[in-house]
C-alpha cells in the first residue's frame, strides 16, 4: 500500500515545487496510485478548508507566496529610479509583497499604473521580497487625478483639488476633451512620470462647476481616499453569488419579522418581532427576536469581496450617494431582506422581564422572511393612531407588541442612565437636480429609539455569547473622558452656573444630572455641546474596555454586516463558536484582529470625516446665494484665529476671525475658552446667543466667514484704542520676537 503523504509533506512540496501544484502533478511526486488518488482528494480539500492551500482551476498553491507567473501593477518610481510592482491577487494573510521589476533593454518603458504579466522569483531582500521580468504588458490602470482645469497657451494645467497634494499636472493640447477654465475635472495620467518638469495628464470627465451638486460628494471621495470601484475579482465573486437554501438552518420563516428603516433606506440588514412571554415564570415578560443578513454566508474569508470590504472598512453616506462596503447584487440584493423574500440570517431569541432586564437569550443561524418593509413614520403614525393601509393589519400581532417590549426596555434605560445627549441632527434634502432644497433636522420619535434599544440589547447578546464561548471578536469600545477634558467641562458648567462634582468615579448618571439641570434653559445647548466634546471616540479592539456611553460593560457590533466590517467578524465568530460551518473566524484571522481593529477604526474616522466635508460644502453651496443675509446662532468653539458659530436655521458651521472682531486686541484663554477683549473687557464664550452676516461662502471648501453682530442680544461694544493695530497687539509681537532672540542666544551658548 502506497504511504499517502502527511499534510506538513504536501505544503513542503508545493512550497518547494510552485510550478507542479496539479493533483496529478502531486500524485506522481509521492507515488500515490489508483485508489489512494481518493485519499489525497480528501487532504487536499482540507487544506483548502484550513486556508493552507487555495484552489485554481486544477492547481493548488500556498496563498502565502506568489505564483511564479503573476498579473502585477507598476507603481511610481522611488526616489532612486527603481521600479516596483504589487500583486494585483494577494490573498495572504501578511502585508503584500514587495517586488522589484527588473528591466531588460528591449522592455517597453513602464509607468505609473501599467498592468502586467510577470514571471516571479522569491529573493528575500532587505528592500524587497520578490523579482520580477516583464512578460508582457496587458494593459493600464493609470493613476486619476480630481482638480480644478485652467487653460494656458499649451494646453493646460490641473489644480489638484486635495489640499495635501502639491503637484500640479500638465494637460497638454488635444488632451483637454473641450474642458473650460475653472472647471472640474476628472483625468489620468498619461504615461510615465519624467525626471524633469510636470507630469502629464488627459482630461477623461468633465465635471464642470466644482460646487455643482453632482461633484460634491466626488471630490470628498477623491480627497479622503475612499475606495469606489469594485475590483474585477469581488463583482465576478458578488455576481456568481446564488441564494442561500434552508439546509440545515432552523426555519424562522412564520416568525412574523419586520425591518424599520429611514424612508430612503438603501439597504435593510435587521428585522425584529416581538410577544409576550409565555413562560409562567416571567409574568409581565416579552421575547424579543432581532434577525440580522448573513453576509458571511457570501462573504468568506480570504475572497476577493472579503479583500475589498476589509479594505473600505464600512459603508459610507452622502447626501447623494452611497459609497458601498459590498457590491449592489450582495448589498442591494442577496443580503438584503426585502419584504416577502426568504434571506438567510443570524438571528437572536431574547426573553425579557418586565422591568426589561434580559434573563435569557440565545443565537440561530436560520432563514426568514420579512413580513414587511416599513418606515419609522408610518410606525409611529400606526401607534399614534393614523395607521395606513400596510401597517394597520400589523398594528395588534406586530407593532404594539414591538412597542410593549420597547416600554419595558426603557424602564431598564432608565435604570442603566446611558448617557443622553439632546443633539438635534442635521438632513439635507435635495432636489431632483442634485441642488440643496432645504436642510431641516430628523424627528426624533419612539420608533427610532425602539429600534436602537433592540440593537444595543442584540449587541450585548453578541458580546456575552463570545465571551462565554472564549471566541476571539471586536469590541465597540468608549471610553471614559480624559481628566483635562473633564476639568473642562466643569469650567464651562461652572460659568452657566451648574455643577459637576469632583472627587467620585465619573458616571454617565452624572452627566445626565448636568444635562437635566440645564434642559430648558439657554445654557441647554452650551451644556450639550460641552459634554460632547468631553467624549473620547469610540474605536474597535479585541480587548474588552467596555463602553461608557452607554453605561455597559460588554459591547460589539453585530446588527449592521452589511456596511461594518465589525459586524462581519462578529458574525463569522458566531458561526466559529456555535459550528455553524466553515464560513466562520478561522485561527488566521484571530491571530490579526488588533490589526482589523486599528484599521477599521480609521476608516471609520475617515469616512465621518468625508461625509461632515460633503454636508459643509453643501450647506455652503446653499447659503451662497444669501451672502449679506443675517443670522442668529450660538457660540460652538473659540480659538486664538476665531469664534466658531453654529447657525440656528441650517445647523451649518462659519468662522468669524478674528481680525473682523474690532480694534482691539482679544487675549485667548484656553483653560476657559474665552477670548477677552483687551481695551472692553468684552468676553466671548461657548454657548453665548449671537447674530451674524454671512460675509463670505465658498462651497469648493465648505466654508463660511461671518461678520459678528451681536452677542447675547447686545451690539458689540466698540475699543476706545486708536485705529489700526492696537498698542498691545504691537507689544505682544515684540514680546515673542524678543523671546525668539533669547532661545536663538541660548543655543548658541550650548
Amino acid at each position: 500500500m502506497t504511504r499517502i503523504p502527511s499534510k506538513t509533506d504536501i505544503l513542503d512540496w508545493v512550497s518547494a515545487n510552485p510550478t507542479q501544484t496539479s493533483k496529478r502533478d502531486i500524485g506522481r511526486a509521492f507515488g500515490i496510485k489508483g485508489a489512494d488518488r481518493i485519499d489525497l482528494k480528501r487532504i487536499l480539500k482540507e487544506l483548502e478548508a484550513e486556508g493552507h492551500l487555495e484552489k485554481r482551476e486544477k492547481t493548488y498553491r500556498d496563498p502565502d507566496r506568489l505564483p511564479p507567473v503573476a498579473v502585477l501593477q507598476i507603481m511610481a518610481p522611488d526616489k532612486d529610479g527603481d521600479l516596483f510592482a504589487r500583486p494585483m491577487e494577494w490573498q495572504g494573510d501578511g502585508d503584500e509583497p514587495v517586488i522589484l521589476v527588473i528591466t531588460r533593454a528591449s522592455d517597453p518603458a513602464l509607468g505609473e499604473g501599467d498592468r502586467i504579466l510577470a514571471r516571479t522569483t522569491l529573493v528575500q531582500k532587505d528592500d524587497h521580497t520578490y523579482e520580477a521580468r516583464l512578460i508582457r504588458r496587458i494593459g493600464t490602470n493609470p493613476r486619476r487625478i480630481l482638480g480644478v482645469f485652467r487653460t494656458s497657451s499649451q494646453g493646460g494645467r490641473i489644480l489638484a483639488i486635495d489640499k495635501s497634494a502639491s503637484t500640479e499636472w500638465q494637460v497638454p493640447e488635444g488632451a483637454q476633451n473641450d474642458a473650460k477654465d475653472g472647471e472640474l475635472v476628472e483625468a489620468e495620467q498619461a504615461g510615465p512620470k519624467s525626471r524633469m518638469g510636470l507630469p502629464r495628464a488627459r482630461i477623461v470627465q468633465r465635471l464642470g462647476n466644482p460646487s455643482a451638486p453632482k461633484a460634491v460628494s466626488l471630490i470628498a471621495i477623491h480627497q479622503h481616499g475612499i475606495p469606489d470601484a469594485f475590483p474585477d475579482r469581488a463583482i465576478a465573486e458578488a455576481d456568481a453569488s446564488k441564494p442561500v437554501t434552508l439546509g440545515k438552518r432552523e426555519d424562522l420563516r412564520d416568525l412574523a419579522l419586520i425591518t424599520i428603516d429611514p424612508a430612503d433606506a438603501r439597504d435593510h440588514d435587521d428585522a425584529c418581532y416581538a410577544h409576550c412571554d409565555d413562560d409562567p415564570n416571567n409574568p409581565g415578560g416579552h421575547v424579543v427576536w432581532v434577525a440580522i443578513a448573513d453576509v458571511a454566508a457570501y462573504v468568506r474569508p480570504g475572497s476577493a469581496l472579503d479583500s475589498e470590504a476589509r479594505k473600505r472598512g464600512n459603508s459610507t453616506y452622502f447626501p447623494d450617494r452611497v459609497v458601498p462596503m459590498l457590491p449592489d447584487r450582495l448589498s442591494g440584493d442577496l443580503c438584503s431582506l426585502h419584504e416577502g423574500v426568504e434571506r438567510p440570517c443570524i438571528a437572536v431569541r431574547m426573553q425579557l422581564d418586565a422591568e426589561g432586564e434580559k434573563i435569557g437569550h440565545r443565537f440561530v443561524r436560520g432563514v426568514m422572511r420579512s413580513g414587511a418593509s416599513l418606515h419609522y413614520a408610518e410606525v409611529q403614525a400606526a401607534i399614534d393612531g393614523s395607521p395606513n393601509a400596510r401597517t394597520e393589519p400589523l398594528l395588534d400581532p406586530v407593532l404594539r407588541p414591538l412597542y410593549a417590549a420597547y416600554g419595558a426596555l426603557v424602564k431598564a434605560r432608565e435604570a442603566r442612565q446611558p448617557l443622553d445627549l439632546d443633539l438635534p441632527e442635521r438632513r439635507i434634502e435635495l432636489a431632483d437636480d442634485g441642488t440643496v432644497a432645504a436642510v431641516n433636522f430628523r424627528d426624533r420619535m419612539d420608533a427610532h429609539r425602539l429600534i436602537e434599544e433592540f440593537m444595543v440589547l442584540a449587541n450585548v447578546a453578541a458580546a456575552q455569547t463570545l465571551i462565554a464561548k472564549r471566541t476571539a471578536l471586536l469590541f465597540r469600545v468608549h471610553e471614559e473622558p480624559s481628566p483635562e477634558k473633564l476639568n473642562n467641562l466643569r469650567e464651562t458648567a461652572k460659568a452657566a452656573g451648574l455643577t459637576l462634582a469632583k472627587g467620585q468615579v465619573l458616571q454617565t448618571r452624572h452627566l445626565n444630572g448636568l444635562l437635566r439641570g440645564a434642559a430648558g434653559t439657554d445654557n441647554a445647548e452650551l451644556i450639550n455641546m460641552a459634554t460632547l466634546r468631553s467624549m473620547t471616540q469610540a474605536y474597535y479592539s479585541p480587548e474588552n474596555y467596555g463602553h461608557f456611553g452607554l453605561a455597559l460593560a460588554q459591547y460589539a457590533h453585530f446588527t449592521s454586516p452589511i456596511r461594518r466590517y465589525s459586524d462581519l467578524i462578529v458574525h463569522r465568530a458566531l458561526i466559529s463558536a456555535h459550528g455553524w460551518g466553515k464560513d466562520g473566524l478561522g485561527p488566521e484571522e484571530a491571530d490579526r484582529l488588533e490589526e482589523t481593529a486599528k484599521h477599521i477604526s480609521e476608516t471609520e474616522r475617515r469616512s465621518m470625516v468625508a461625509e461632515r466635508d460633503t454636508t459643509d460644502r453643501y450647506l455652503a453651496a446653499y447659503l451662497s446665494e444669501r451672502v449679506g443675509n443675517e443670522f442668529t446662532g450660538r457660540i460652538s468653539g473659540i480659538a486664538r484665529f476665531g469664534v466658531f458659530v453654529k447657525m440656528n436655521e441650517t445647523g451649518a458651521d462659519g468662522l468669524v476671525p478674528i481680525r473682523t472682531l474690532g480694534r482691539e486686541y482679544f487675549h485667548f484663554d484656553g483653560d476657559t475658552n474665552t477670548l477677552t477683549g483687551a481695551d472692553t473687557g468684552l468676553t466671548i464664550r461657548i454657548g453665548q446667543r449671537v447674530t451674524v452676516r454671512l460675509a463670505r461662502a465658498t462651497p469648493v471648501t465648505g466654508g463660511l466667514e461671518l461678520e459678528l453682530l451681536s452677542l447675547d442680544g447686545k451690539a458689540l461694544p466698540r475699543s476706545t484704542g486708536p485705529a489700526g493695530r492696537s498698542p498691545r497687539r504691537k507689544a505682544a509681537k515684540g514680546k515673542r520676537k524678543t523671546d525668539k532672540i533669547k532661545r536663538k542666544v541660548a543655543r548658541k551658548r550650548r
